[in-house]
């Protein structure tokens, strides 16, 4: 990560922006990048710059914050803005990092600050090996044991609280790292995120639903949030309209 935490501003409330820039500014490891008054210009934005954190307010013209997660393939990391308490479970479906509630008062934009400083150093507890090879593995520490787990190995992956849990043919491994981090290494290596809790291997894949997908005789639901994205990686679009 860069010495600057890279943040967007996604509002068309110049209070709530002027008291986020002040929040911002007050801090020497965070920079704002862009400003954006809609979600369709916050889109274009993140797919030009780098971003690591984007604050945004859920109630935007013509398309609505939320709204805007669902359409990015790799949203950075999520504060949602907004005054309407009503939103926070939908928000947190969606795996955003923290939901602050406007008027947001600097002790609260810290909080949630320091929880994507917190996630970030759990981040490092994964890494990805051998890429591009046939003989991929993630190292994982577990503790004070650093583990090699082939991907071939890997059935699925599950977030259990603070923690990640990576189920294998023949173990389970426990390590305190997040669930978006992995899913970074894996998407393109065989894995799909198929709902905020899970990500599931392809290859382990033994049948599928609407709302469901098997691997032998374990069941894993689709995420509302993750089903259009499931199937197109699927390559099957029968029940999208469904």
């Amino acid at each position: 990560m860069d010495l600057k935490l890279k943040c967007l501003i996604v509002d068309d409330e110049p209070l709530a922006i002027e008291v986020l820039k002040s929040h911002i500014s007050k801090l020497d490891s965070l920079v704002i990048v862009g400003i954006a008054g809609d979600a369709f210009e916050a889109f274009d934005f993140l797919n030009k710059t780098k971003v690591d954190l984007m604050f945004l307010d859920i109630h935007l013209p013509e398309m609505k914050g939320t709204e805007l997660i669902k359409s990015l393939k790799n949203p950075p990391a999520v504060v949602l803005t907004t005054a309407y308490r009503e939103y926070a479970l939908e928000g947190y479906d969606l795996n955003v990092l923290d939901y602050l509630l406007k008027p947001i008062s600097f002790e609260r934009f810290m909080q949630a600050v320091e929880k994507f400083f917190a996630l970030s150093s759990r981040d490092e507890e994964v890494v990805l090996q051998n890429k591009g090879t046939n003989e991929e593995f993630l190292y994982l520490r577990e503790n004070n044991l650093i583990h090699k787990i082939p991907l071939t190995n890997i059935v699925y992956l599950e977030s259990m609280g603070d923690h990640l849990i990576i189920h294998t043919e023949d173990r389970e491994i426990t390590s305190r790292c997040t669930i978006s981090s992995v899913e970074k290494l894996l998407s393109e290596n065989g894995f799909l995120r198929i709902h905020r809790s899970y990500i599931i291997s392809l290859r382990r894949m033994t049948s599928f639903s609407p709302v469901t997908i098997f691997i032998g005789k374990k069941e894993f639901p689709i995420g509302t949030s993750y089903k259009n994205s499931v199937f197109e990686k699927l390559d099957y679009k029968g029940f999208l309209s469904k």
